[in-house]
């Protein structure tokens, strides 16, 4: 079983998403299937091959939700201890090779943005951060070589 982290907004967020999924995405797609029907020969008919496609999609993305929320483990704020880094803290970095800081939040992959500085749990840098304190100097394995993250600060 594969855990998956969430926040409860996240949670909220991603059975918003499925609901949508299930009652508008999935309902629009048989209507396209059964438009296509109406075509004729199904062995040349690529507007039913393109909507069979993206049915095949569809299900299969309801599918990986649903095994998110079944498997998510929900952060509770309060249960967080802010010495150590875990899924749900914020973290402040110092990058060496840089001489920059950074500041990453942790959370499970299915909320991870990076772009906007949410990181996943299973990323190279957040396994590495996992379970370290403020203080400690973490070396980092990234397709990029070795990076070595002095961590400033930890906050929930």
């Amino acid at each position: 079983m594969e855990v998956h982290y969430l926040t409860p907004e996240g949670k909220k967020e991603l059975e918003k998403k499925l609901n949508h999924y299930k009652t508008v995405e999935r309902p629009n797609v048989v209507k396209r299937i059964g438009i296509a029907r109406e075509f004729g020969d199904l062995s040349e008919n690529s507007e039913y091959d393109a909507a069979k496609d993206e049915q095949a999609q569809i299900e299969a993305e309801i599918a990986e939700m649903e095994n998110i929320l079944l498997n998510a483990v929900i952060i509770d704020k309060k249960s967080i201890d802010s010495n150590v880094v875990s899924v749900g803290t914020k973290v402040k970095l110092y990058d060496e090779d840089f001489d920059e800081e950074v500041e990453y939040r942790i959370s499970g992959s299915s909320e991870s943005d990076p772009k906007n500085g949410i990181i996943s749990n299973l990323s190279p840098v957040g396994k590495a951060l996992i379970g370290h304190k403020k203080g400690e100097v973490v070396s980092v394995h990234t397709p990029g070589g070795v990076v070595k993250y002095k961590i400033i600060d930890i906050k929930i």
